[in-house]
């Protein structure tokens, strides 16, 4: 984290499924998602950043993109509060008083809205969402 603080992150079945099935390739290593490099070290950002270029996302997005993204699509599609998303995604309150005093963490609502998320996401790979597929130049469209 930056600024060395702990961040609490409940994490969904589907996620920890995935981290588990991870653990097992990676185990003897002390990270899950190590270096290819350096295995000793952690995975870089620029691991994160070429995996979005190779699937064909260069210039359309970055990691922090894909947080936008999911902060938008909680909010809006399963309905929660930007201040139970915000804690999720380890943002500071932005006044000065509230830095001081609000020392909330969502817990309860947290553990709810991540196996959410991942149920919504789980519906959308699966066709049972509005998701559509195809290639898409500059139009505008809204499924409703």
């Amino acid at each position: 984290m930056k600024m060395g603080k702990d961040h609490l992150v409940p994490l969904s079945r589907q996620v920890l499924a995935m981290l588990k099935e991870q653990k097992e390739l990676t185990g003897q290593w002390s990270w899950v998602f190590p270096s290819v490099v350096s295995p000793r070290k952690a995975m870089s950002n620029n691991t994160i950043l070429g995996a979005i270029r190779r699937l064909g996302y260069k210039d359309k997005t970055t990691g922090h993109g894909f947080r936008a993204l999911a902060m938008s699509a909680i909010k809006e599609k399963l309905g929660y509060r930007h201040e139970v998303v915000d804690r999720q995604l380890a943002h500071a309150p932005t006044s000065k008083v509230d830095r001081a005093y609000d020392r909330a963490q969502f817990l309860d609502e947290r553990k709810k809205m991540m196996q959410e998320w991942s149920d919504y996401l789980d519906r959308a790979a699966k066709g049972g969402g509005n998701v559509i597929e195809g290639k898409f130049r500059n139009i505008k469209t809204e499924v409703l």
